[in-house]
C-alpha cells in the first residue's frame, strides 16, 4: 500500500475520527477525576495512574478502529464490514457526538475547577486532620512549674507527631501564640490546622494532672476534653493515652494497637524525666540564662540515669549552641557536646538529634566533609526533624548550594510554618535567588514573629533601593541579635562603609579594627570589599559560627561577588576545606571547576 492510500485507508476507517473522539473524551476525563478525586481523599497516585492509561489507550483504541468496525449487525472486522451490502453500512456520526459532549464536559469542569477553586482555596480549608498543640499553663499551687508544663505540650505534640495520617505543627510555630491575645480561629488560619488542643498541667510532688481541650478553629467550638491523673511514674501511659484519645477524636486510623507504642519510655527515673522535661523548654527559648540552666538540669538528669538517651542527646543540642547565645567557650562547649552525642548514640543508635548535633559541631569545627555523614544520618532517621533539616539547610547554603539548601529549609517550614528562624533563612535564599519582593516580605514576616533577623534583610533592600542609611538602622538591629562585640552603632557604621563613599568605608574599616578578633570581624570585612583581610581574619581565628560567613559570602551583591572571584579565595578555599568539600559532594551553585588551570581550580560567578 502506497503512502497516498494508506492515509486515504486511515480516513476511510474512522481512525482520524477515534483518535480525534478519543482525546476529548480522555480529556473531559481527566479533567473531571483530577476536580472529583481529590474530595474524596483518594491519593494522587491513583490519579497519575488513571490518566496514564487514559494515555496507552490511545495506540490501542486506533488499532481496534483500523480492525474493526461498527455495523447495525454489531462490531465485525473490518474486512467482513466491507463486503457486507452498502445499504446495511449506515454512515455513523457517532464520533461526532462524542466529540461535542466531550467538549461540553470538559469546558464545564474547567470552570467548575476554576470557580471552586476561588471558594476553596481562599483561604483553603484545612484537612480536619490536622492540630496544633498551644503551650500548656501551668496550675500547679506555687505556680513554679511552668518550663515543665510547657514540656509536658511538646511531649505530646511529638507524640502526635509519631501519627501517620495526622499533621501536626511544629513547636515553633504552635508556641509563638504562648501569652499573645489570638483567636483560636486565627490560629488556625495562619497555621494552617483544622483544630487547636490547649491544656494545663498541675504537678504537685509526684502527682500530675493534666486537663485537655480540644477545639475546632474555624468557630471555637469544643469537641472534646478530658482530665488525666497520674504521677511521674507512670507519665509515659498516660501520655499514650493522650495521644491515641486524640487520634480516635479526629478519626486518623492508627496501625494495628499491638504493634507498638505512639510514646517511648526513655527513662525509669520519673525525677530524671521530669528535669529532662523542663529542660527542653529552656534549650528551645535560648535567651538569657536558659541554656545554662537547661544545661545544669540535663546533666543532673543523665547522673540520675546515665542511659538516658534523650537527655545525652538533647544535652549536645544545649552544649553545642551555647556559645552563640551565652558567650560559653567554643572549644570546650564542642568537646564536651560530642561527647554527650555519642553517649546518646551508643545508647540509642537512632537518636537523630544526637547525630544533628554531631553534624552542626563538625560545621563549626570547619570540617565540613566529616560534618556530611552524621547530617545525612539524623535526616535519615528523622525526616520531618526540623531542627536536623534547619542544620543541613544550613550546612548546604554555606557550601554555596543555595538551590538545595532552599529545599531542605522549605521541608522545615513544611513542618513548622511559623517558625521566625527557617522563615529568615528563606528570606535570606529569596534574597540570594534575587527575588527580592518575597525576601523583603519574609523579613517582615520573620520580624512580626519576634525574630530581629529580618531586619538584616530588609536593610540590604534600602541600601539596593538607594537609602543606604536607613538601610544602616535596619542592618545593626539585625545582625546585632547575634552575640557580638559591636555596638548596633558600630554595625550601623560599618554598613554605611559598605554602601557609601570612601570616607564612610574607612570608618567602618576603623570600627572593626578596634575589634580585631572578634568572631564577626572576618564577616563585616566581607561587607566593606576587603576579601584578603577577611580571609586571613576568618582562618586566623578559627572560632565562632561558619554560616554567617558564608551567607555574606553567595549573596549578589558587588562585595560579595567581590570576594568569591578575587584570586585569594582559590588558596583560601582550598586550605580551610571547601574545595576538598566540593570535589567530594557537589561544587557551589556559583562556581564550577577549570580543570585545565589544575586540580583544585574554579571559577565563580
Amino acid at each position: 500500500m502506497n503512502q497516498r492510500n494508506f492515509f486515504a485507508e486511515l480516513k476511510r476507517r474512522n481512525v482520524y475520527k477515534v483518535a480525534v473522539a478519543y482525546t476529548v473524551a480522555g480529556w473531559a476525563l481527566s479533567q473531571g477525576i483530577a476536580q472529583v478525586f481529590p474530595v474524596f481523599d483518594i491519593p494522587n497516585w491513583v490519579i497519575r495512574l488513571i490518566v496514564m492509561l487514559i494515555i496507552i489507550g490511545l495506540p490501542i483504541a486506533l488499532v481496534l478502529a483500523w480492525s474493526f468496525e461498527l455495523t447495525p449487525q454489531g462490531i465485525k472486522r473490518t474486512e467482513t464490514a466491507d463486503a457486507m451490502p452498502a445499504t446495511a453500512r449506515k454512515k455513523k456520526h457517532v464520533w461526532i457526538y462524542v466529540v461535542v459532549i466531550g467538549a461540553i464536559l470538559s469546558i464545564g469542569l474547567f470552570f467548575l475547577g476554576r470557580y471552586t477553586a476561588l471558594d476553596t482555596a481562599s483561604p483553603a480549608r484545612p484537612s480536619n486532620k490536622s492540630i496544633a498543640v498551644l503551650p500548656f499553663s501551668d496550675l500547679s499551687p506555687n505556680h513554679d512549674q511552668e518550663s515543665f508544663s510547657v514540656g509536658m505540650a511538646e511531649e505530646i505534640l511529638n507524640a502526635l507527631a509519631h501519627i501517620r495520617g495526622l499533621k501536626v505543627v511544629g513547636r515553633s510555630s504552635s508556641f509563638f501564640y504562648k501569652g499573645k491575645n489570638v483567636s483560636l480561629k486565627q490560629i488556625g488560619s495562619e497555621l494552617g490546622v483544622a483544630n487547636v488542643l490547649e491544656g494545663s498541667v498541675r504537678k504537685q510532688g509526684e502527682q500530675v494532672r493534666i486537663i485537655s481541650a480540644l477545639t475546632r478553629a474555624a468557630d471555637g467550638l469544643q469537641v472534646w476534653s478530658k482530665t488525666y491523673n497520674g504521677t511521674l511514674a507512670n507519665i509515659f501511659d498516660l501520655q499514650e493515652s493522650f495521644a491515641r484519645d486524640i487520634a480516635g477524636e479526629l478519626n486518623v486510623v492508627l496501625a494495628d494497637p499491638s504493634e507498638g507504642r505512639l510514646v517511648d519510655k526513655p527513662t525509669d527515673d520519673a525525677q530524671a524525666y521530669a528535669l529532662f522535661i523542663e529542660a527542653q523548654t529552656l534549650v528551645s527559648q535560648r535567651v538569657g540564662d536558659s541554656l545554662p540552666r537547661a544545661i545544669a538540669l540535663l546533666k543532673e538528669a543523665t547522673r540520675l540515669d546515665p542511659n538516658f538517651a534523650r537527655a545525652w542527646g538533647k544535652l549536645a543540642v544545649a552544649l553545642a549552641v551555647e556559645p552563640q547565645y551565652s558567650g560559653a567557650d567554643w572549644q570546650t562547649n564542642w568537646a564536651a557536646a560530642e561527647k554527650a552525642a555519642h553517649r546518646a548514640i551508643d545508647i540509642d543508635a537512632k537518636s537523630a538529634e544526637a547525630y544533628a548535633a554531631l553534624g552542626y559541631i563538625d560545621f563549626s569545627r570547619r570540617r565540613y566533609r566529616e560534618m556530611v555523614e552524621p547530617a545525612q544520618r539524623a535526616i535519615a532517621i528523622d525526616p520531618n526533624n526540623v531542627t536536623a533539616n534547619f542544620w543541613l539547610a544550613n550546612q548546604l547554603a554555606a557550601m554555596g548550594r543555595l538551590a538545595e539548601a532552599e529545599t531542605v529549609n522549605d521541608r522545615a517550614l513544611g513542618a513548622d510554618p511559623a517558625n521566625a528562624l527557617l522563615i529568615f533563612y528563606k528570606s535570606m535564599a529569596r534574597w540570594d535567588r534575587g527575588d527580592k519582593a518575597t525576601a523583603v516580605k519574609l523579613g517582615k514576616r520573620a520580624q512580626a514573629l519576634g525574630s530581629p533577623l529580618g531586619e538584616s534583610v530588609l536593610g540590604f533592600s534600602a541600601a539596593a533601593e538607594g537609602d543606604p542609611d536607613s538601610g544602616a538602622e535596619s542592618f545593626s538591629e539585625g545582625f546585632g541579635a547575634f552575640k557580638s562585640g559591636f555596638s548596633k552603632e558600630e554595625l550601623a557604621a560599618i554598613f554605611r562603609g559598605s554602601y557609601g563613599d570612601e570616607a564612610k568605608r574607612t570608618a567602618g574599616l576603623a570600627v572593626i579594627a578596634a575589634h580585631p578578633h572578634d568572631q564577626f570581624a572576618g564577616t563585616l570585612l566581607l561587607l566593606l570589599g576587603e576579601p584578603e583581610q577577611s580571609f586571613a581574619s576568618f582562618e586566623r581565628d578559627g572560632i565562632g559560627l561558619s554560616d554567617a560567613y558564608y551567607t555574606f559570602l553567595w549573596q549578589p551583591d558587588a562585595w560579595s561577588r567581590k570576594a568569591r572571584q578575587h584570586p585569594a579565595f582559590q588558596a583560601f578555599a582550598k586550605r580551610i576545606g571547601l574545595v576538598d568539600y566540593w570535589k567530594q559532594n557537589r561544587w557551589p551553585d556559583l562556581c564550577q571547576p577549570t580543570p585545565e588551570r589544575g586540580p583544585d581550580a574554579f571559577t565563580c560567578q
